[in-house]
């Protein structure tokens, strides 16, 4: 059975920065095309950023220049490491495949404040 399990946030000041983690199991993560999400308060959850298992990124565009997803495929763990962190950016953080294949984790909360 896949599982997820996001870790790394927590509370920081605008303009900071914080690395995300996804460990998982289950998946065959060679081969997955990873990706981040997140949901903030009273909206959908909405897609941050992708990598192919050949290392091709994609990102929002609310986030382009400022996050990074990176991933440690023999571990079987995602990164997300965010940078110049905006207020806008608090929401829970989640990893699934890019089109949710899997029962989601528990995420990972971040919150940024001005």
């Amino acid at each position: 059975q896949a599982r997820l399990r996001e870790s790394g946030g927590g509370l920081v000041q605008a303009g900071g920065s914080l690395r995300l983690s996804c460990v998982t199991a289950g998946i065959n993560f060679k081969i997955a095309h990873m990706a981040w999400f997140r949901q903030a308060p009273g909206k959908e959850r909405e897609l941050v950023a992708s990598r192919t298992s050949s290392g091709i990124t994609n990102y929002a565009d609310f986030v382009k220049g400022r996050f990074t997803i990176s991933g440690d495929w023999p571990r079987a763990t995602l990164f997300l490491k965010m940078d110049s962190l905006e207020p806008e950016d608090t929401a829970v953080y989640y990893c699934n495949t890019l089109n949710r294949s899997y029962g989601w984790g528990q995420g990972t909360q971040v919150t940024v404040s001005s």
